[in-house]
């Protein structure tokens, strides 16, 4: 049974929910395009909707896609909520506490996974002169995540655990993508979790990986999907159709066109080209992967971030 402060946040956020998070059926909008908005992270993971935007996916399927940064998943979830964004990009883990919180969310197709070998697309970096050489190495130090109590800091336990180390005995703080490499080269975090293209930069800074976090918990993990409430989806039942088909047909598109990620990359971060051309990718398909998710729930209930294993039933489309 769920705490009584747990359920009285729900209940505010439903209420909230209903007051903002609706949204009209977009089958009576009296023609033209449907106006878009889309909340994501500026890092590689969300390539393919900035690349379905160049290439017209959108458009074909009369949407006028507007797309707004947001600093993870812990930000994108109140968004969908709020009404502030219709469609979202967030981590599984997200979705899975606003879900154990009463939020009525759902996922609408997949967004990114797991390369699925070494290297991967993200890890936990330390500078080059480090003691830590492990991940059991991390326990009593300080690691930066970008949303706390989320995908980053449970998979990082589970790899902790994985090496033999105490998973409890870490101190996670905030700190965004972008902002991660100075915070390890000014000494501000004993190692830092990032995605690419951060990471690349971070190791040409001449930082190294300690672990592939995700490639330690899974090589089938998927990390992250777009979403929306339950509420929009019943009112805009033809407009998420048309979403979800443009956004399959950029994961693939993007799965197929290797260096058009790369360069897409540049259009919305700083990254420069020689860092994107060695990035490491990840894998971009529509369809989830519901073992390793499965997997994933079971690690965020014994690290804490959950209280109860998630129904993927709900969650997934």
């Amino acid at each position: 049974m769920r705490r009584i402060t747990k359920v009285a946040t729900a209940a505010a956020a439903l209420t909230l929910l209903a007051a903002c998070g609706g949204g009209g059926d977009d089958d009576t909008s009296g023609g033209g395009p449907d106006d878009v908005k889309v909340g994501v992270i500026p890092i590689v993971d969300t390539a393919p909707i900035w690349l379905g935007k160049e290439k017209g996916f959108f458009d074909d399927e009369d949407i006028n896609l507007e797309i707004v940064t947001t600093t993870g998943g812990a930000a994108a979830v109140p968004g969908v909520v709020s009404g502030d964004f219709d469609f979202a990009f967030g981590n599984v883990v997200s979705l899975m506490v606003g879900a154990e919180q009463g939020l009525p969310l759902q996922f609408v197709t997949n967004g990114t996974s797991s390369a699925g070998v070494d290297p991967d697309f993200g890890a936990v970096l330390v500078p080059e002169d480090s003691p830590i050489q492990s991940p059991a190495d991390l326990a009593g130090k300080t690691v930066s995540v970008n949303n706390l109590k989320n995908i980053g800091d449970t998979t990082i336990r589970a790899a902790i655990e994985k090496d033999g180390g105490d998973p409890e005995d870490v101190k996670f703080v905030e700190v965004p993508f972008p902002d991660a490499p100075a915070a390890l080269t000014k000494k501000q975090v004993d190692a830092i979790w990032v995605l690419e293209p951060f990471m690349s930069a971070a190791l040409a800074d001449g930082a190294r990986v300690v672990t592939y976090n995700y490639l330690d918990m899974s090589p089938k993990l998927d990390i992250a999907g777009y979403f929306t409430t339950k509420q929009y989806i019943g009112e805009n039942e033809d407009l998420v159709e048309r979403f979800t088909r443009a956004m399959n047909k950029s994961l693939e598109y993007a799965g197929e066109n290797d260096d058009e990620v790369r360069d897409i990359v540049g259009t919305y971060t700083k990254i420069d080209e020689p860092t994107r051309a060695k990035m490491v990718l990840p894998v971009f398909r529509p369809e989830f992967d519901e073992p390793s998710m499965e997997q994933l729930g079971a690690a965020a209930v014994e690290f804490g971030t959950l209280e109860d294993e998630p129904d993927l039933d709900a969650l997934l489309p």
